[in-house]
């Protein structure tokens, strides 16, 4: 049978919506990149997630985890999701979303996990999230990184003077720099996937870790002394590519959405049972660990709340304070 070419012409134009129908229902795959070791807590996190996503799709959507800074250092991954190179990441360097999610990093705004999850999980947190699609973005849960603390191979921190003239490494964080840097030491900005060899090589005398990453990437070989001073809590966002999230069938972005909560509630619990143990496993391993008293630290660094305010702006620094004193 001979067909017109009007019979042709419409059959073609069928095709494109047969697609986006296939498209839809076909199977596909996230690729998932964070710079934690593979031992870690957050690794075991990625797995839960991979397994649960998995599970609840019947296999429709597949879990790719690329751990320990095998796609990129948190920033590159950063960018990369947004360009949708990589579909999800994870890490504290989220300029490339929005600069102003390091407002919950400010010094010594939280002194608890338990008041950071109530905040992240009030107005607050909504708010932080809608920070995210119009660059692209989507938000899929807060993972803790957890509190930060003094590190150094020299001497104990005990006091503000003994953080004078420090080579102190940093994550490229803004708020975090020049949280050390009004605290008298000397930030370095180094990856972190070069911190063990710059802190091994005596190019930075010590660091403000995190006791999770401090443990779990053995920093602590190559570091004599801990001051638990929890100054800074810093988040892991856990965001994806939006684009990416949206071109799934709706039961299946729902199930990878559930998964993200589910995993984001059970990374709660671990990382609060982790702190129970992590110290002593520390001092096991030779390392001299002192609390401090914090509040000649927080005297000093009132300077930081005022420069953010006017980088992130006064209402929304004010409404992260307001939320943490009231949690």
């Amino acid at each position: 049978m001979k067909l017109s070419r009007r019979t042709v012409v419409a059959g073609m134009a069928a095709l494109p919506a047969f697609g986006i129908i296939g498209r839809a229902n076909a199977a596909a795959n996230l690729k998932v990149a964070h710079s934690s070791p593979d031992a870690s807590l957050i690794q075991q996190a990625m797995l839960m997630f991979k397994e649960e996503v998995e599970k609840a799709t019947s296999g429709n959507v597949t879990v790719t985890v690329f751990a320990n800074g095998l796609l990129g250092e948190e920033g590159p991954v950063n960018e990369a999701v947004g360009d949708g190179s990589i579909d999800m990441g994870l890490g504290g360097v989220i300029d490339a979303i929005d600069p102003r999610l390091n407002v919950v990093s400010l010094p010594f705004l939280f002194d608890s996990f338990q008041k950071v999850h109530a905040v992240l999980d009030g107005p607050l947190g909504g708010k932080l999230k809608a920070m995210a699609p119009a660059n692209g973005y989507e938000i899929v849960g807060f993972l803790d990184s957890g509190f930060r603390s003094f590190t150094s191979s020299k001497a104990p921190i005990v006091t503000p003077e003994d953080m004078v003239g420090v080579k102190m490494r940093c994550p490229p964080i803004p708020v975090i720099i020049e949280s050390i840097k009004v605290l008298g030491a000397l930030p370095q900005s180094i990856p972190y996937g070069e911190v063990y060899t710059s802190l091994q090589s005596g190019v930075v005398d010590g660091a403000e870790p995190e006791l999770r990453d401090f443990y779990d990437a053995k920093w602590f070989e190559v570091q004599k002394f801990l001051s638990l001073s929890n100054y800074v809590w810093t988040a892991n966002y856990w965001y994806a590519n939006k684009a990416k999230l949206d071109s799934l069938a709706e039961g299946d972005r729902k199930a990878v959405m559930d998964a993200a909560d589910k995993t984001q509630a059970w990374f709660r619990t671990a990382i609060v049972d982790s702190y129970a143990t992590i110290i002593d496993k520390l001092k096991q391993a030779g390392l001299q660990v002192n609390e401090v008293d914090t509040a000649p630290f927080k005297a000093k660094v009132e300077p930081v709340y005022a420069t953010f305010s006017k980088e992130y702006g006064e209402d929304l620094v004010k409404e992260v304070r307001d939320a943490a004193a009231k949690a």
